[in-house]
């Protein structure tokens, strides 16, 4: 079999089988297309010829590109994946990629936002959403649920409307490997996804069906209104994409003060960090976060204790 048709039909495994994210895919797609490219350069056409000598030359250019250790550990990750599913599937003997080893990524800490940040840009969002536009209430919605409830940036994309839960106050979430869980919001963020849902939500709904309405094809129209059953629109009325709320978040950071990521993951890691310092469970968060191990989520441990650490630098005499 050649490599390609192998890769091929690992990435049809990956999506069907495995149940991986389409950013999962997209990824492993992009990795071994790559890899892909480099064995052909290396006459190495056939799945048989891929062996970690092979695997060993793609990482070597990969990183006298100077690409960074996070890169290159993904790759490797893809490469042992790859190399379980070859081994599985007996189209080669054993796994090439079981001697693969990931450069050590150097521990950076995240951005978290202090108190009165979060508090700033939530007020600025309420400022601007009490003029009712449609899209300020969604933004100031989204921005709200996204510090309650520390949801992925694409958790809350694929949020489906029924999955708020306006009684117990909760939005149930399927987050990676298909994992569901339930998490709860407060008052500010369940008032805001309330405004949002009343009249902006259905204006938005609107503007999807005026689009439909000048669609000539009958199967693009089924597919949009398909697609309008998630919890938050887009300016046109269809889904509202990733990259919506990148700039929308980015928009806001922009004017608060210090250094560092600019995206949705830092309301996230800053929700996680103020959930420690008020006295959450650190399982308490996991199950917030939904990591599947509590290591992932005992990064924010240090988070909490590198800002008790400065404070105590700040305000001790003989510190």
């Amino acid at each position: 079999m050649q490599l390609r048709d192998a890769i091929d039909a690992f990435l049809t495994a990956v999506r069907l089988e495995y149940g991986y994210s389409e950013h999962t895919v997209r990824a492993y797609r992009r990795d071994l297309l790559g890899f892909a490219d480099y064995a052909e350069e290396q006459q190495a056409r056939d799945v048989r010829d891929c062996d970690i000598e092979l695997m060993r030359g793609w990482l070597w250019t990969r990183q006298q590109a100077n690409l960074a250790p996070s890169t290159l550990a993904r790759n490797v990750a893809t490469l042992k994946s790859l190399g379980v599913w070859l081994e599985r599937t007996q189209l080669v003997p054993g796994n090439p990629a079981s001697r693969l080893r990931a450069p050590r990524a150097p521990r950076t800490l995240p951005r978290v936002l202090a108190d009165e940040q979060i508090t700033r840009i939530l007020d600025r969002a309420a400022a601007r959403a009490a003029t009712g536009d449609p899209d300020q209430l969604r933004d100031h919605a989204v921005l709200e649920l996204l510090y309650a409830s520390a949801l992925r940036v694409s958790e809350l994309c694929t949020l489906p409307r029924e999955g708020f839960d306006r009684r117990q106050r909760t939005v149930r979430v399927l987050g990676k490997g298909g994992k569901e869980r339930v998490v709860p919001l407060g008052a500010p963020a369940a008032a805001a996804l309330e405004a949002y849902l009343a009249t902006g939500r259905p204006a938005l709904a609107a503007r999807a069906a005026e689009a439909r309405a000048a669609e000539a094809r009958a199967r693009t129209a089924i597919q949009t209104e398909h697609r309008t059953d998630f919890l938050f629109l887009g300016s046109r009325g269809g889904p509202l994409g990733a990259n919506a709320v990148y700039r929308l978040v980015a928009r806001e950071l922009q004017q608060e003060p210090g250094g560092g990521p600019r995206g949705p993951h830092t309301l996230r890691h800053t929700a996680a960090t103020h959930l420690l310092n008020g006295g959450a469970d650190l399982r308490v968060v996991q199950e917030v976060l939904g990591h599947s191990s509590l290591a992932s989520t005992q990064v924010y441990t240090h988070v909490s204790t590198e800002r008790l650490a400065e404070s105590y630098r700040q305000a001790h005499p003989r510190a």
